[in-house]
């Protein structure tokens, strides 16, 4: 989560959606053109330096978030095009949900071998995870950084049918009804959580924060009426379907599908953008790391797993072992203000 606002470290650099719509494309295709060549300069002597025979086996992609979900989908997505990259090795995705997208990278820090066949899926919320409960997990000293990945473009969603039409509409009514509304997120400890828990402070709001394992269960939820809203990626189909309303997206630019609903950067000052990307546990190779690395940045580039991408409604992210690396030490830093600030923080 990047925050604009002055009261809070911003954890990294703007993702390339700050950019205007040319510039930003220019952008990315540029930054994907360079590091495409840098990898297939040095792909010859990368490959070779990587123990003989590996993968000899499968690799496991850890995603931790429930099946069905948009980060389910594109880590699914990445998968396939890094094992049409390696060509056709199999690569077996693991679910562990739970803990706000933390249990994957907590499980390589205290359980996984460096030996390349075990990885995860690194979101936010492992940065928070040592300041929400009790751990000896340390983000920064127990894995080893490949690649950023992803971001995504979050967004407040009510049913079609609900009375508010507007974030105004929205607010008033919590504000005049403490308690009454719901919302959904994919967990205690992500990004949304914690958002939704500035806003309340900021507005003087009391909701009730309901959390599901993973966007899909949420989803199902707003439309069974459990909940009010649900934060996330949008359900982008719904709510081309009629059958769900945006009243706010989270990323600095307002969201191509809905261009007259606001963000919360715009109102607030917040960017929630959430940046991810793969990791390994501690100790692994720097050879098997260029390896993963040079194959994964190749598979980013794959039409099918782009087009994925953008269905889910996230964009491309890309960071280099070193950024990746400098990018959580900064996140670990700025997460330990936040969960204190909004009293998120385990009693010591």
């Amino acid at each position: 989560m990047t925050y604009d606002h002055d009261t809070f470290r911003e954890p990294a650099r703007e993702a390339p959606d700050t950019l205007p719509d040319k510039r930003r494309r220019t952008f990315l295709a540029q930054s994907m053109g360079i590091a495409l060549a840098g990898t297939l300069a040095r792909g010859q002597s990368a490959f070779a330096q990587v123990p003989e025979g590996y993968p000899e086996r499968p690799i496991t992609l850890i995603c931790p978030w429930a099946p069905g979900g948009p980060t389910d989908s594109a880590v699914r997505a990445l998968a396939e095009a890094l094992s049409r990259t390696l060509g056709n090795k199999r690569i077996l995705i693991e679910s562990k949900p739970g803990a706000g997208g933390a249990l994957g990278g907590q499980f390589l820090g205290q359980s996984a071998k460096p030996d390349g066949y075990m990885l995860s899926q690194i979101p936010l919320g492992v940065f928070r995870l040592p300041y929400m409960t009790k751990t000896t997990f340390n983000p920064i000293t127990d894995l080893t950084y490949i690649i950023g990945v992803a971001g995504y473009n979050f967004g407040l969603t009510v049913r079609a049918d609900a009375p508010w039409k507007t974030w105004q509409e929205f607010i008033a009514a919590a504000k005049a009804k403490p308690g009454a509304i719901r919302y959904g997120s994919p967990g205690v400890g992500t990004s949304l959580h914690i958002t939704m828990e500035d806003l309340a402070l900021r507005e003087g709001i009391k909701w009730i924060h309901v959390p599901y394992k993973g966007t899909a269960l949420s989803t199902a939820a707003l439309l069974g009426g459990e909940v009010e809203c649900i934060v996330g990626p949008p359900p982008w189909g719904l709510v081309e379907g009629g059958k769900a309303r945006v009243l706010s997206t989270w990323s600095v630019n307002r969201a191509a599908q809905t261009p007259n609903v606001p963000t919360l950067k715009e109102i607030y000052g917040i960017v929630a953008n959430s940046p991810w990307g793969i990791a390994g546990p501690k100790g692994m190779s720097p050879q098997i790391v260029t390896f993963l690395h040079d194959a994964i940045r190749k598979a980013m580039d794959d039409p099918a797993y782009l087009q994925q991408l953008h269905r889910v409604g996230m964009e491309p992210y890309y960071m280099s072992p070193d950024a990746f690396l400098e990018f959580a030490r900064k996140s670990f830093a700025a997460e330990k203000e936040v969960v204190e600030r909004l009293g998120l923080a385990t009693p010591k």
